[in-house]
């Protein structure tokens, strides 16, 4: 090497220490989410800027997590579901004071608590660069909301917020092409923000590894929220069907209850239980064994931005049964992967599951399919690699590969 290329890499080098971090606010309206969904990409922006997490609940095993990455973290009050206005201005000035004190590059929220207040807040306090990271929109914006006077109030209120919060956002990113149409169609953003759009959170295949599907009779798992529009009443109807033709077969719940609106109550779990058709398993911190342990992962939702637990049951090789609402059949190649049904069609759901128990060969072949097709398209590390590229915090033509 001549010396004139060692002193080169040397200014190089000191240029780089020297250089100033840039600045990151991430916010979620659960602290759990910020490990159990972000955790790759935070380490991933902990690697190239400092960053702050902002989240409602106090949660010590998250808090020490970000700790360890050398995050931030702020406490601050936030309602996930309600429209209490003072609980609202009170997310408002947190996050307000948080933005003032930190004072961040780039804002970067996800859910619809956050993108709107962080949104707002963001602008209030002058931030650079604002984004907005829509999981999906959620049971508002499912077909029955114009049907619904609660639901078309709580709407037309949420697309003004939208709209007041991604004003002068430099881009609004979806996981499906719905909520992109709806974002359009509703004017969610005016035309200074960019649309984008990326295939959900992905996936870290090495903590969700391919495994053999049990021995015996297929056992279907349904996993997520307890609440309706996950299709939740469907998937028990298609368990009633099924269990007087295929007794041997077994059906299984996992889950918490839900503030949300829609969620079902502790009393129609007791009846549930009661009635024996389906197995309710409780609630997890690590969905994980639950999936190794069924043969087929069933969500007949009617909407979904794209499920994280859908792409985590692909990654351990299960075949999918899902409706087709929007952001629910994005993942699955029909016939290949799994099966899509039309949305609230208990008897398709049924009809679906039950094609695994007249051919049982299918879980395995299907599940193959799905954990080869998460490995194509759903790896954490190109989820990634696509927004932090969005984010400006990776070079042109760089690419993530480690999770």
């Amino acid at each position: 090497m001549t010396p004139q290329k060692s002193d080169k890499n040397r200014d190089n080098m000191e240029t780089s220490q020297n250089a100033v971090r840039p600045k990151i606010a991430v916010v979620a309206s659960l602290t759990s989410s910020l490990v159990n969904f972000r955790l790759d990409l935070l380490r991933e922006l902990a690697a190239r800027a400092d960053v702050l997490a902002c989240a409602p609940d106090a949660h010590p095993e998250t808090e020490a997590v970000l700790a360890e990455l050398g995050i931030k973290f702020a406490q601050i009050p936030m309602a996930r579901t309600g429209l209490n206005p003072l609980e609202d201005l009170a997310t408002l000035r947190a996050l307000y004071r948080e933005f003032r004190a930190f004072k961040p590059d780039i804002v970067f929220p996800y859910t619809m608590k956050p993108i709107i207040y962080a949104g707002m807040a963001a602008r209030l306090a002058k931030v650079p660069k604002r984004f907005a990271l829509c999981t999906g929109l959620g049971y508002i914006f499912a077909e029955d909301a114009a049907s619904n006077p609660r639901k078309k109030m709580i709407r037309a209120l949420s697309v003004q917020l939208y709209r007041w919060s991604l004003k002068g956002a430099k881009e609004a990113i979806v996981y499906n092409k719905a909520d992109g149409e709806d974002f359009v169609n509703s004017r969610l953003i005016s035309g200074e923000t960019k649309l984008g759009s990326v295939p959900g959170s992905g996936v870290n295949l090495n903590r969700y590894p391919h495994s053999a599907p049990p021995d015996g009779p297929p056992i279907f798992l349904m996993a997520g929220r307890l609440v309706r529009f996950k299709g939740l009443l469907e998937y028990i109807e298609a368990a009633r069907l099924l269990r007087a033709r295929w007794p041997e077969a077994r059906f299984q719940l996992l889950g918490p209850l839900d503030a949300n609106p829609d969620s079902v109550g502790p009393e129609y779990l007791q009846a549930l239980e009661a009635e024996g058709i389906v197995e309710y398993l409780g609630e997890t911190k690590d969905v994980r064994p639950y999936l190794a342990a069924c043969s087929v992962f069933v969500l007949p939702s009617y909407r979904e931005g794209i499920s994280r637990t859908v792409l985590e049951a692909m990654s351990t090789g299960r075949a999918i049964v899902t409706s087709d609402g929007p952001g629910c059949a994005e993942p699955v190649k029909e016939g290949v992967t799994g099966f899509v049904t039309p949305m609230q069609d208990a008897q398709a759901v049924s009809d679906a599951m039950e094609r695994f128990l007249k051919d049982p060969q299918l879980v395995a072949q299907m599940g193959l399919a799905a954990r080869r097709h998460a490995e194509a398209e759903f790896d954490v590390n190109r989820i990634n690699t696509i927004l932090l590229t969005k984010l400006g915090l990776l070079n042109d033509g760089e690419v993530l590969t480690g999770a």
